[in-house]
């Protein structure tokens, strides 16, 4: 158990240093902070491949599944590239949730901030969960599978991105807690006339947790087809999420660069929704799981700077 205890003193010390320390002062987040951002937490990541190495040559870990040090280091990579790709579609939604409650740009990284922590939480218990029904249900690995491939076709559709303010969330939220549209600094709640508001900023956030429940849906399983070790799942999913706050600020202003982006993760669902189904007939090396995700990955990214979207005739 040290070293689940160790990876989370060390997320909380992350987290802490982020918004105590380097991002105490509220403020506009530039392209070239958030690219040394994001290339320090991809750092991280890379570098905590070697301590799951480490960890599983010198059987400090449970290992349930018997992996070898070389497939524990493999499925760490590919499942932090699974779960990496995959927020990148969380970054849109993101995006149009601050449009949509007009959350000032110096303000986003203390939403995203909570929001993150939150999302910690939340991945931790549908991660327990999710490895708990497939060791005790094993049927429900196929039912996981489908669902990634639904998933998967209904990225393939254009659909139209719906307002937040729409939503039965923010509907029902405010006849629980009333909303005011004033936005005072980077406060969630704000007193007026001896009663309590909350800002946009808290509803922000909270569509942000659910949201992030909603990809989670999709997430959890693709990872758990590639590896059902609870400790890989867990430290390559929370690194991947939080390298998102940095990431989101980088490319938040090329979402329409890498537009054809939703085609690649559609790919890597239908892929890993493929895997699930067929683990009891064939099993596909790690190795290949990797190479075909990272195809993907740069396959959109590739087709969305090379190929020009058409002209919308009048």
């Amino acid at each position: 158990m040290w070293d689940w205890i160790l990876f989370i003193i060390f997320v909380i010390i992350c987290l802490t240093l982020d918004l105590g320390v380097f991002n105490k002062k509220d403020h506009v987040i530039s392209t070239k902070e958030a690219a040394k951002w994001t290339s320090l937490w991809v750092s991280i990541a890379l570098l905590f491949g070697g301590v799951i190495w480490w960890i599983f040559a010198n059987g400090y870990a449970i290992n349930p599944t018997h992996l070898t040090p070389h497939d524990a280091l493999l499925n760490y990579y590919t499942g932090y590239l699974v779960e990496l790709s995959l927020s990148i579609d969380n970054i849109f939604v993101i995006a149009v949730i601050f449009s949509a409650f007009q959350i000032p740009a110096k303000y986003q990284h203390r939403v995203l901030f909570w929001g993150i922590l939150g999302a910690v939480v939340f991945r931790a218990l549908m991660i327990i969960f999710g490895v708990a029904l497939i060791n005790k249900f094993d049927w429900i690995i196929y039912v996981f599978g489908a669902f990634l491939l639904y998933t998967a076709y209904t990225m393939l559709k254009e659909e139209k991105q719906n307002d937040p303010k729409d939503s039965w969330l923010y509907k029902n939220l405010s006849k629980v807690i009333p909303i005011t549209p004033e936005i005072r600094g980077h406060d969630f709640f704000i007193k007026k006339n001896a009663k309590n508001y909350a800002t946009p900023l808290f509803v922000a956030l909270i569509v942000i947790e659910l949201t992030d429940v909603m990809f989670a849906l999709d997430s959890i399983p693709a990872i758990l087809a590639i590896t059902q070790d609870e400790y890989i799942v867990f430290t390559s999913n929370i690194l991947a999420i939080l390298g998102l706050r940095s990431m989101f600020f980088l490319i938040v202003g090329m979402l329409e660069k890498f537009r054809l982006i939703r085609y690649s993760l559609a790919v890597i669902l239908g892929f890993v929704g493929i895997k699930m189904l067929l683990i009891d007939y064939f099993h596909f090396p790690s190795w290949i799981s990797l190479i075909v995700i990272a195809l993907a990955l740069a396959g959109g990214i590739l087709a969305s700077i090379y190929i020009k979207p058409k002209k919308k005739q009048d």
